[in-house]
């Protein structure tokens, strides 16, 4: 096994073990210990936790996914089709097909999901859409809520 460089007390050791486990550095007390964990004062080596007394790497646990958002357009009597089309094009990349039939599911139905995304991108979509649109004089009305 190669030696693990270490500067102020940090491994330098990361990246994905053997087993496949993500790793994190860990920041060593003193020399032989641990800084963090259940048994501070047990040594590494025989009994401590790595038998070949080389540094311990703690697996880091999987990051949790986070929260997805809907974001939701809004029908109103006065924004006109093509402009509804318009924006889904240029704010959610949508083809002229695909934004054709969208702006028809929010004219017949009163609104429909646009997508789904992270909290951070589905509030600057929203955003954007009714930024955009009262600055071309339209009431469009976006919205978002919790998937």
């Amino acid at each position: 096994m190669q030696s693990v460089p270490v500067i102020d007390g940090v491994s330098l050791r990361h990246g994905v073990s053997d087993a496949g486990e993500r790793l994190v550095p860990v920041r060593l007390a003193a020399v032989g210990r641990l800084a963090a964990g259940p048994d501070e004062d047990a040594p590494i080596g025989p009994g401590g936790g790595d038998p070949d007394g080389q540094l311990a790497v703690k697996p880091r646990s999987k990051p949790q996914r986070p929260s997805m958002y809907k974001v939701l357009l809004l029908n109103d009597d006065y924004t006109p089709m093509e402009f509804v089309v318009h924006v889904l094009e240029r704010f959610f990349g949508l083809r002229h097909e695909g934004a054709v039939e969208i702006m028809l599911t929010v004219h017949r139905r009163g609104l429909a999901v646009v997508g789904v995304f992270s909290y951070e991108i589905a509030e600057t979509k929203v955003t954007q859409v009714m930024d955009y649109a009262q600055q071309h004089q339209h009431p469009l009305q976006c919205t978002m809520e919790k998937e």
